[in-house]
């Protein structure tokens, strides 16, 4: 990446990706600062961090005690989370560990029964009917969506994606999970009005395979190990170092 040079203070570099992490940290309050506009504003902010560290140095206010104060403590932070970061990462598994976790724990790895469905909502059951009747005469589902529907899922025939149960309104949801793949529904009456379903895929619960559950098999084994790893450090901490508690 071209890490350009964008601004000298007091003969130190302003560079881009001085620039990328101050937009990092910014998180979703980046959206106030798109664009050439935006981009100068955040160049002068990091040109004012490098004048006040000029003056901070001038002023020789790194020996200050209140700065000391605070930085021990920002230290100590700093170097008991590095510590634990470094203590952590160390952890190595292999594929044979995260096999044999699945197969010991295969119950937690399940996948809920999921469905996916296009619907056509309208105010009344007799106009629901009439578009079946259209429907059985040969008009599409996604046409009878685009046409009539009065969701925002008429723009794409209908599709509601897929879902799984409690994700749904309860008489949609009833209506889902009781038909088979290809069917079109009599009238459903929900809180919305009347719709019209075409379930268009069932997945029933399962236990996800192994390459399925991968990545959640390997953070919940590395969940584990970093517990053992933990304890053990404290363990040996506790023999290490002296230790007194004066409150439980």
């Amino acid at each position: 990446m071209n890490n350009k040079v964008l601004a000298l203070v007091d003969g130190r570099e302003v560079k881009e990706s001085d620039l990328n992490n101050l937009m990092q940290s910014l998180g979703q309050n980046v959206a106030y600062f798109q664009g050439p506009e935006g981009r100068t504003k955040l160049i002068d902010e990091l040109v004012m961090h490098e004048l006040m560290y000029s003056e901070a140095v001038e002023n020789n206010l790194e020996n200050d005690e209140e700065f000391i104060e605070v930085f021990n403590k920002m230290k100590k932070s700093m170097l008991q989370q590095y510590s634990l970061r470094k203590m952590f990462n160390s952890i190595v598994v292999t594929d044979e560990e995260l096999k044999d976790f699945y197969e010991k724990n295969k119950n937690k790895f399940n996948k809920q029964e999921m469905a996916s469905a296009s619907h056509i909502l309208v105010e009344t059951e007799e106009k629901a009917n009439e578009i079946i009747k259209e429907i059985e005469e040969g008009l599409s589902f996604e046409d009878a969506a685009a046409k009539y529907s009065s969701c925002p899922s008429n723009q794409s025939g209908g599709a509601l994606g897929q879902f799984g149960k409690g994700q749904m309104v309860k008489e949609f949801e009833d209506a889902v999970f009781s038909m088979k793949v290809g069917d079109i529904s009599s009238p459903v009456e929900t809180q919305f009005g009347h719709h019209i379903i075409k379930l268009t895929e069932h997945r029933p619960a399962k236990i996800a395979d192994f390459e399925e559950a991968y990545q959640e098999v390997k953070n919940n084994y590395l969940a584990v190990k970093q517990e053992e790893v933990y304890l053990e450090k404290k363990e040996q901490l506790n023999k290490k170092y002296q230790v007194e508690i004066f409150e439980k």
